[in-house]
């Protein structure tokens, strides 16, 4: 028979698929049952006349359908974030390497312009810091 947690998981598809094979089951009364098997099992007996065993059987194939749907989805999951953090490993490995590369034509470029590089660097200071003073002087 189906147990609790396999019910509670998929219990709106399943109680569609009760209610659309006996129609005469409210979804108010269904919603008492949520989850407890033995009692749901019941008030369909009561209320359709069927046989007990044919209901258990019903209920059976439709949460180990909705088990299987729910292992497919599971394993759905855990493929897209397996080659989610494999995309995001060789974005990160090529990110690393574009930063090694830069640092190096850095270097190289003031290994051999010296001068160059300094007045550039002094340069970009020199507007960072006008930068900086011009929007601590707009707070004020």
């Amino acid at each position: 028979m189906a147990n609790q947690q396999t019910l509670q998981g998929a219990w709106h598809e399943i109680t569609g698929k009760l209610r659309s094979k006996w129609g005469q089951l409210s979804d108010n009364e269904m919603q008492q049952y949520e989850g407890h098997t033995d009692q749901l099992i019941g008030y369909i007996q009561r209320k359709t006349g069927e046989a007990r065993d044919k209901i258990e059987q019903f209920v059976d194939d439709l949460t180990s359908d909705s088990g299987s749907t729910i292992n497919r989805a599971a394993s759905a999951a855990v493929d897209f974030a397996s080659q989610a953090v494999r995309s995001v490993r060789d974005g990160a490995g090529s990110v690393v390497d574009r930063a090694r590369e830069g640092y190096a034509e850095a270097e190289r470029l003031v290994h051999d312009r010296p001068v160059a590089s300094v007045a550039a660097a002094f340069g970009a200071g020199l507007i960072t810091g006008v930068v900086v003073a011009m929007l601590l002087h707009s707070r004020d």
